[in-house]
């Protein structure tokens, strides 16, 4: 058994099964603040019962991320020592920061926002719904911020074999590190409204909390749509970032094996040893979208040593896979809004059933999304600096990490299936269970004595 491999298998296991939970609670959360604003402005009951219903929902995603996250971390040190004594100066401060300027934060105010109905003002519940939105949004960011440094390394020198932070902005802001942020966090919106889209569109197949369901709908609907349409955007303003300053990622992404001038994007293909197979391309599209210019050169695989490629097959397929779902997602949401100009959108049981199992379309998009971007890395884990089979901890035996890796499957197991019970009964419960009136109110002075 190769210890290398086993160690990648348990942190792409591990880091993508917590991965479901963030980009989702950070799309929930600022439904959540735009729930609460929209009560704080109008006073319409309704906002809050939603509001109050998605946030119980929203504290058990929370919950199950925290839990899983932890355990994501600790592997730098158990697995992948020789990573962490490499790159421990640079990679370990965004991670600290996270923790410290975020996680705290969104911590205490969601403890607010859960416990405190009966206790605090209804600006003091509104602040701390922007609170946790804000603490989840820039939690995220730090968390980009360690990952492109991995992919375009900056603010640093090596001194005695090891990565040292000489310039914290030029780390912190490396180049992939704002286009990556903002094509996640768009990515995370989407997941969230699509979540609260499906079991709305549940809740009205069932016939619960219709009138509560329904304007909740809408409220995801809408940003569902909006931000799907953005995403493409915000991708290739990324993309040009790629094509900058990873060529080699890029060529992978699209399975360019030669160094071609009017390059073709490719809609599909299967790759093969040298070329692709079966192929649908359109001509010179590829070299105008990355540069511009239809007559631009973009560089192939042949740019660089063969022992230097990613998995080109893994790459290309988990882009094409991100970008088809992307598409439908964009489908669906234009054809939800049309239902909803024509006033049949409850009366659409299709459309309602479509809502309702694309719940995991945005989540397996960010996943093969994740998963693209990291394989097009390799055989980096710090692109230029270090490979990833120097980086494993080699005094860890193999048969220790395969038994890790069947306990922590089995307890991740144990772990979905908690957060989908846990969801299902709450969302069985319907929103008609949320009091009316919850807030804390200042007693006037005759009421006082």
């Amino acid at each position: 058994m190769d210890t290398a491999l086993l160690s990648r298998i348990q942190f792409g296991l591990t880091a993508g099964f917590h991965f479901i939970f963030p980009p989702l609670t950070i799309g929930m959360s600022w439904l959540i603040f735009y729930m609460k604003s929209a009560y704080l402005k109008t006073g319409d009951e309704s906002y809050w019962r939603m509001s109050r219903f998605w946030t119980r929902i929203f504290a058990i995603g929370f919950v199950v991320g925290v839990a899983t996250g932890i355990t994501m971390e600790f592997q730098f040190g158990t697995n992948w020592a020789s990573y962490s004594r490499y790159v421990g100066d640079v990679f370990g401060a965004p991670l600290a920061a996270e923790v410290i300027f975020s996680f705290f934060l969104e911590s205490f105010f969601l403890a607010l926002l859960v416990f405190g109905e009966k206790r605090v003002s209804r600006k003091a519940l509104w602040f701390a719904s922007l609170m946790v939105a804000f603490g989840s949004t820039l939690s995220a960011f730090w968390i980009i911020v360690a990952s492109s440094w991995m992919q375009t390394p900056a603010g640093y020198v090596i001194v005695n074999g090891k990565a040292h932070m000489v310039d914290f902005w030029a780390a912190l802001f490396n180049p992939s590190t704002l286009r990556r942020y903002v094509h996640v966090i768009i990515a995370a919106l989407v997941t969230g409204s699509f979540f609260v889209m499906g079991i709305s569109a549940w809740l009205l197949k069932k016939g619960k909390s219709v009138q509560l369901a329904k304007k909740s709908l809408v409220v995801s609907l809408v940003a569902a749509a909006f931000f799907s349409l953005v995403q493409p955007i915000a991708g290739h303003i990324h993309m040009l970032q790629v094509a900058r300053t990873q060529p080699v990622k890029l060529a992978a992404f699209e399975a360019l094996y030669k160094t071609t001038a009017r390059a073709p994007l490719c809609i599909f293909g299967i790759p093969g040893k040298g070329g692709l197979n079966a192929s649908i391309q359109i001509p010179d599209l590829l070299s105008y979208l990355a540069f511009g210019n239809f007559n631009a050169v973009v560089k192939g695989l042949d740019c660089v040593p063969k022992t230097d490629w990613p998995p080109i097959a893994a790459t290309f397929l988990t882009f094409r896979g991100m970008v088809f779902l992307g598409m439908y997602m964009i489908i669906l949401t234009l054809a939800g809004l049309y239902l909803l100009a024509r006033g049949r959108i409850i009366d659409s049981p299709r459309f309602l059933n479509l809502a309702l199992y694309s719940i995991p379309a945005p989540i397996i998009a960010n996943e093969l999304g994740w998963v693209s971007a990291e394989m097009g890395r390799q055989p980096w884990i710090v692109q230029g600096l270090m490979r990833t089979n120097q980086a494993f901890s080699p005094v860890v035996p193999a048969g220790d990490v395969l038994f890790s890796i069947i306990l922590l499957c089995t307890v991740y197991a144990g772990l979905l299936w908690a957060w989908i019970y846990l969801v299902r009964r709450e969302a069985e419960k319907g929103m008609e269970s949320i009091p009316a009136t919850a807030v804390f109110e200042t007693p006037s002075p005759a009421r006082a004595a």
